[in-house]
C-alpha cells in the first residue's frame, strides 16, 4: 500500500452531477494562497493515452516550470522516452497516478462522458493499484496523488481510493476541456488562473489545437510573475468555491 503524503492537508469541495445511481462528485482543489509575494499556481497535466504534446513539455523544460503529471499505465507503456525526460528532472516534475487504463473511478455500472466506468469497488481498486504499480515499474518514486479518468467519483470510491493511500487530485481551473477547446480559448482559460488555483490540462494530444493555447497560457502566467508549484510542494490546500 502506498503511504499517504503527509506534507499536505487535503480539503475537497464536492460538486454533484446528475446521474442514475449514486451521486457523482467532482472534487475541487486549491493550493494555499501566497499572502506575501507572487501568486502561487499548481499546473497539473493528464497523460491519458496517445503521445506527448511537446509544445507544452518544451515550454515547461525551457522555462524550468514545475508541474505534476498524471499518467496512466497505458501511456507509460507507449511513451518511454517522454517518461525518461520526466524522470530526469525530479526537481521539476512529479509523476502521479491517472490509473491503469483510463477508466473512471466510479464503483457502479455507468458511463461518464461516454467512457465505461470501473463499475465496482474491486475494479476501482484495480484501476488505482495497477496505475501505481506501473509508475513504480517505470522507475519513478511512489505516487501519492490520484486523479481518475473524467475526474468524477462517488463518495464511496473516494473512500476506497483514500484507503489505498492516495489523495484525490481535484482542480479549480479547467484549462482545456479535455483538450477539446480551441487554442485561443485554452490560452484564456490557463492564463486566467489566480493565486491558489490548480490548473488541469492535457499533455497527450499533440494534434489538438488546445495544446498550443495551453503553452501560451503558461507563458502568460509566467509573465505575470506567478510562482509555479507541484502538488507535493503545497504545505496546505483550501477548498475552492463551486464553479
Amino acid at each position: 500500500m502506498i503511504r499517504i503524503l503527509a506534507s499536505a492537508t487535503l480539503v475537497l469541495s464536492l460538486i454533484g452531477s446528475a446521474a442514475a445511481g449514486p451521486r457523482l462528485v467532482e472534487p475541487r482543489l486549491h493550493v494555499a494562497k501566497s499572502h506575501s509575494g507572487p501568486a502561487r499556481v499548481a499546473l497539473t497535466f493528464d497523460a491519458c493515452m496517445g503521445k506527448v504534446d511537446m509544445r507544452i513539455l518544451d515550454v515547461l523544460l525551457r522555462e524550468k516550470i514545475p508541474a505534476t503529471i498524471f499518467v496512466t499505465a497505458r501511456w507509460l507503456k507507449h511513451n518511454p522516452r517522454a517518461t525518461a525526460v520526466l524522470r530526469s528532472h525530479p526537481e521539476q516534475f512529479e509523476i502521479e497516478n491517472h490509473g491503469a487504463m483510463h477508466v473512471p473511478a466510479v464503483d457502479y455500472p455507468t458511463s461518464v462522458y461516454g467512457i465505461t466506468a470501473a463499475g465496482s469497488p474491486q475494479s476501482v481498486a484495480r484501476e488505482v493499484e495497477i496505475g501505481g504499480e506501473a509508475i513504480l515499474g517505470a522507475g519513478a518514486p511512489p505516487p501519492h496523488w490520484f486523479r481518475g479518468a473524467t475526474a468524477k467519483y462517488t463518495a464511496s470510491s473516494i473512500t476506497e481510493i483514500s484507503r489505498l493511500g492516495y489523495r484525490i487530485a481535484g482542480y479549480s481551473v479547467n484549462g482545456d476541456d479535455g483538450s477539446l477547446l480551441g487554442a485561443k480559448a485554452a490560452e484564456r482559460r490557463v492564463a486566467s488562473a489566480r493565486n491558489g488555483d490548480v490548473v488541469i490540462a492535457h499533455i497527450n494530444q499533440p494534434s489538438h489545437a488546445a495544446g498550443a493555447g495551453v503553452a501560451k497560457g503558461i507563458l502568460a502566467l509566467k509573465a505575470k510573475g506567478v510562482t509555479f508549484i507541484r502538488l507535493s510542494d503545497a504545505d496546505a490546500v483550501e477548498p475552492a468555491p463551486a464553479l
